[in-house]
């Protein structure tokens, strides 16, 4: 069994923000290997970001992102638990994040819940008409709507989007280990893209 120093656990705490004795646990649990302790870590940490995610989120910040043409600027609200936390600097780097990917992906709504029915239904008939004379089942041509339509919420909805420096992950995905580094849920507010000649 590895003898697990302080400075271990002080170097996995910075890796991972989690608290000393997590990190001390991690270690013990890992026989002092790092990076297998940072992985149970943030396992362990996105299991418990499913559950914060419900709790309310009534602080928060309002980040800013002018392109370099000048051309286009965005506002984006990002909502936290605490105060304390939304003055951290991570926080608002993911905030600054959020910005660029609606600059750059130019996203509608925030969430699928967000899109009009209206607009759903429109999108779902055009689906329909596309497949109309493929002559496949009903039942086929409902599943194959439902995958364009979540292809289309993909392209217009910000949670949904892949992130723009890694398009292996989702920004839903990004908030959601965000939120296991701070231990509070996080919400993305709404938006705001201007956009010159537009």
């Amino acid at each position: 069994m590895a003898e697990i120093t302080s400075d271990q656990i002080k170097m996995l705490r910075e890796k991972t923000q989690a608290g000393m004795v997590e990190c001390k646990k991690a270690l013990v649990e890992t026989n002092g290997d790092m990076d297998k302790a940072v992985d149970l870590l943030r396992k362990k940490g996105l299991a418990s970001a499913n559950k914060k995610m419900d709790r309310e989120t009534k602080e928060g910040i309002i980040a800013s992102y002018i392109h370099s043409n000048n051309k286009i600027g965005v506002l984006v609200e990002l909502n936290v638990v605490t105060d304390f936390v939304a003055r951290n600097q991570d926080f608002q780097t993911l905030a600054k994040e959020l910005c660029m990917q609606v600059a750059a992906a130019n996203p509608l709504y925030v969430k699928p819940e967000d899109v009009p029915q209206e607009i759903l239904e429109k999108e779902k008939e055009i689906y329909r008409e596309q497949m109309k004379d493929s002559g496949k089942p009903a039942n086929v041509v409902e599943k194959i709507v439902e995958g364009k339509l979540n292809k289309y919420y993909s392209d217009v909805c910000l949670l949904e989007q892949e992130y723009i420096k890694d398009p292996n992950v989702k920004i839903k995905d990004l908030i959601k280990e965000k939120i296991a580094t701070f231990g509070e849920n996080i919400s993305v507010g709404r938006f705001t893209r201007y956009q010159i000649g537009l």
